[in-house]
């Protein structure tokens, strides 16, 4: 299967880059400067250009664009990058994708379960109405930005990741150090929902939903166990034998990250139904397992 993807070098991209080579793929990169390799196609999110020509044949396309939510404070010029990043990015791709004479069977585009915004304890599945507030409201356009190409007849399909267990990047590889010296600990009262995925099963959920026919509209991909900041805390610790004594107080994280750390502070109590419904099988679906593979990993 030829499929192009955007986002390649980053955690996920990279990851699943790698799977589908391994298993005899043709994949082609986005990239966002002129084509140097046979490999490479050159498209720019910002000015909504796509080269075309290296779509041409593709079955899948993967989007996995997007600025960092955790890589910058959020000021309104970051805001603005997180936002036209995703939102740009995804409606050049749909629109390139809706244009051509034999478009793929499926685009698969990112998202993430900020989609929902704070749950609290309430168990949240792909039904679940958008929540309040930035984060929310960029997935809401994100999604709706593939249009153009679900309205072509692709089969459109929505990952809304939760926090990725991994060592090589994310938000999981700068907690590794923190924990592994000891200064590891819970955000706030520690009572709030983390929705993880180990890296191993972002990446076959991914080639999951591009094979199977049944999968369109919003997918949740996240471990069937959420656990709390306090429980997560506690896994860490025993991973790596370390105490787990500090704890960042909320009114802290606040003042140091500004409006980012109410997504620290928020519970996100995700399942991903279609996932189990349609078959899936999670080989690390416990927040034990999925730090063990990431510590086992790289």
């Amino acid at each position: 299967m030829r499929i192009a993807i955007t986002g390649s070098t980053g955690l996920i991209g990279t990851a699943l880059v790698r799977s589908l080579r391994s298993d005899g793929h043709d994949v082609v990169r986005l990239v966002r400067r002129p084509a140097r390799a046979g490999d490479e196609v050159e498209w720019d999110p910002h000015r909504q250009y796509v080269d075309t020509a290296g779509l041409v044949g593709c079955e899948a396309v993967v989007n996995l664009a997007g600025a960092g939510v955790g890589d910058h404070r959020w000021t309104e010029a970051y805001r603005k990058e997180i936002r036209d990043s995703r939102v740009l990015g995804t409606a050049a791709l749909a629109e390139a994708v809706a244009s051509l004479d034999t478009p793929p069977k499926v685009l698969l585009c990112g998202s993430a379960v900020g989609y929902y915004g704070d749950t609290g304890d309430r168990t949240v599945d792909e039904d679940a109405p958008p929540g309040d507030g930035f984060l929310p409201g960029v997935c809401v356009e994100w999604e709706e930005a593939a249009a153009p190409a679900d309205e072509a007849g692709v089969r459109v399909a929505f990952a809304r990741t939760g926090l990725v267990v991994s060592r090589e990047g994310g938000a999981w590889a700068r907690m590794f150090p923190l924990f592994r010296a000891g200064l590891g600990g819970r955000l706030g009262d520690g009572r709030q929902y983390w929705s993880f995925i180990a890296l191993h099963d972002e990446v076959a959920a991914l080639r999951h939903i591009l094979d199977s026919e049944s999968l369109a509209g919003p997918v949740n991909v996240t471990a069937p166990t959420p656990v709390t900041n306090r429980e997560v805390t506690a896994a860490m610790g025993r991973a790596l034998h370390r105490p787990t004594v500090f704890a960042v107080p909320a009114v802290a994280l606040r003042v140091a990250l500004g409006d980012m750390a109410g997504d620290l502070l928020g519970s996100q109590r995700v399942v991903p139904r279609k996932l189990l419904d349609s078959g899936f099988s999670f080989a690390f679906p416990t927040i034990d397992d999925a730090i063990g593979a990431a510590l086992r990993s790289a």
